[in-house]
């Protein structure tokens, strides 16, 4: 059952603009489409005057493709800037850093080198 229905406001980040339209990411599963009929219910010469690549705002969704994970949303009739500017928050180096990853590479490597030795026998 997914969070996304057709109708409700939800948030999401603009990630590409192009001149038909500006994509946003909603989640790690969900994309949509803000197409630039979609932007304003006047003449929109440049989606830059409306969003920006960053930009956090509020969309309405007009269709939800489920097998794509894919939403068809829109501006035109909503408040779609959040109050106040989204603060970026600084990302923090865990201690152990690439500790881990050092660790657990020739493991990894040796595991799929396996895997690739049992494929060869049957081909």
């Amino acid at each position: 059952m997914t969070i996304y229905k057709k109708g409700k406001i939800v948030k999401g980040v603009v990630t590409c603009i192009e001149n038909y339209g500006a994509f946003m990411a909603f989640d790690e599963f969900y994309t949509g489409l803000i197409h630039i009929s979609e932007i304003s219910s006047g003449f929109v010469k440049d989606i830059h005057d409306f969003v920006n690549v960053g930009d956090h705002i509020y969309v309405e969704i007009l269709a939800v493709d489920e097998e794509e994970n894919h939403l068809k949303v829109s501006i035109k009739n909503i408040n779609y800037k959040i109050n106040g500017q989204y603060r970026r928050k600084k990302i923090r180096e865990t201690p152990n850093g690439f500790t881990t990853l050092k660790q657990k590479l020739p493991y990894w490597i040796n595991n799929k080198l396996k895997i690739i030795e049992k494929t060869k026998k049957y081909y």
